[in-house]
């Protein structure tokens, strides 16, 4: 039966299906990718899957060229207006994660040694995508097992930070709903500016060197594919990590015009590349073996003790640093453990259940909004990625 390309692709789509559909049910609370992941081990371990699923499906080489376009698409996110208005929960999304990969450093290598802790901080740190740039490197080195620590962390790190992030949101959101039945309510700036889905569109109103006329799906995942294959090049070229070059050729080609905001959805492929690089993540896990999972456990359980600490310590200083309300700046810090859409969706929920009407509900969203979004685009979209490319590069 798996013999079958097609029927191969369907029962690994099934998956990736089965795994959205908790988290919508749940809203969010059982990550897809905890799903997906755990899943596909499962799966694997049972003999339900054979291990070589991926490859019968024709998928692996497809999901291995992704990566680098996708890390160009993610620099072209974060408009630099935004960036500017709301410097503030930038820097204390990156004081959150920085602070979190020294202590990291500090505490977790004497324990379990460098490797292993770099092999975790820069998954726990963002995302996906640390994660691909992490277990490439893994791969590339002959340290395949090592991969169980960040494949953990990033199934697991959701049901922290959602949890923690969802309980400062409510307390600031109880206060915020306070202030405005006593009449003491004043909005941010950036609330005022930014709206609720502005922050959002915001991205897609930027200058563009190329005519919109010819702004065409197939046109905009040349100029994606452009990018990743230039960064590829430059990162054989300079033995700097393509991720990096790829986040610079986003970042500049966006500014200068080359690229528009959100390259991807406007080309209508950003559903697909994220499913081909959940497939790529899956990929490396193939040789994950029960043993490893129960080895390499404790050393997940303390560089998710260590970074989360990290997060909460270094987002609570520079929320003090500038003088706001530590429960509005913890989520922010705390965005690095789950990023977009998550941080959409607490913000949904929270506004939901703590307003007590549609105005009260809608100033609570807008206030609340911005900060988080622009935080997670800082954390996972940009600084994960470039901490992790960063430290792997140092275990050469």
């Amino acid at each position: 039966m798996f013999s079958e390309p097609i029927v191969a692709v369907m029962l690994i789509f099934a998956l990736l299906a089965f795994g959205e559909f908790l988290s919508v049910i749940s809203k969010a609370r059982i990550p897809m990718l905890f799903v997906v992941l755990f899943g596909y081990l499962i799966l694997l371990w049972t003999g339900i899957f054979p291990q070589n699923i991926i490859e019968q499906a024709n998928l692996a080489a497809f999901a291995a060229l992704i990566p680098a376009p996708l890390i160009v698409h993610m620099g072209t996110l974060i408009p630099f207006k935004q960036i500017k208005e709301q410097y503030k929960a930038v820097l204390i999304a990156l004081s959150g994660i920085v602070v979190a990969s020294i202590l990291i450093l500090l505490i977790a290598v004497p324990i379990i040694g460098y490797t292993s802790s770099i092999a975790g901080t820069g998954p726990l740190t963002g995302g996906i995508i640390a994660f691909v740039v992490t277990s490439e490197k893994l791969q590339e080195l002959g340290l395949v097992s090592l991969i169980t620590i960040p494949a953990l962390i990033l199934g697991l790190q959701n049901f922290i930070g959602m949890p923690l992030s969802a309980y400062f949101l409510r307390k600031y959101g109880f206060k915020l709903q306070k202030q405005i039945e006593e009449g003491n309510f004043k909005a941010t700036a950036a609330s005022i500016e930014s709206g609720s889905s502005d922050a959002v569109e915001e991205t897609n109103k930027r200058k563009s060197l190329l005519p919109e006329k010819y702004q065409t799906q197939v046109i905009l995942l040349f100029q994606i594919f452009l990018g990743g294959a230039v960064a590829v090049g430059l990162g054989s070229l300079t033995g700097v990590n393509y991720s990096l070059w790829a986040l610079v050729i986003g970042i500049g080609g966006t500014y200068f015009g080359f690229y528009q905001g959100n390259m991807l959805e406007r080309a209508n492929s950003f559903g697909i590349s994220m499913s081909l690089v959940i497939i790529l993540v899956m990929t490396s896990m193939n040789s994950i073996t029960i043993s490893m999972f129960a080895d390499y456990l404790p050393h997940v359980l303390l560089i998710m003790t260590v970074g989360v600490i990290g997060i909460l310590i270094g987002g609570f200083v520079m929320t003090k640093l500038f003088k706001w309300d530590p429960l509005k700046g913890m989520p922010i810090a705390l965005t690095a453990l789950y990023g977009f859409p998550g941080d959409y969706i607490l913000c949904e929920e929270v506004s939901r259940s703590v307003g007590k009407n549609k105005k009260e509900q809608r100033i609570i969203f807008d206030e609340i909004l911005t900060p988080m979004l622009v935080g997670g685009f800082t954390t996972v979209t940009t600084a994960s990625i470039l901490i992790a490319s960063i430290l792997v590069s140092t275990l050469g």
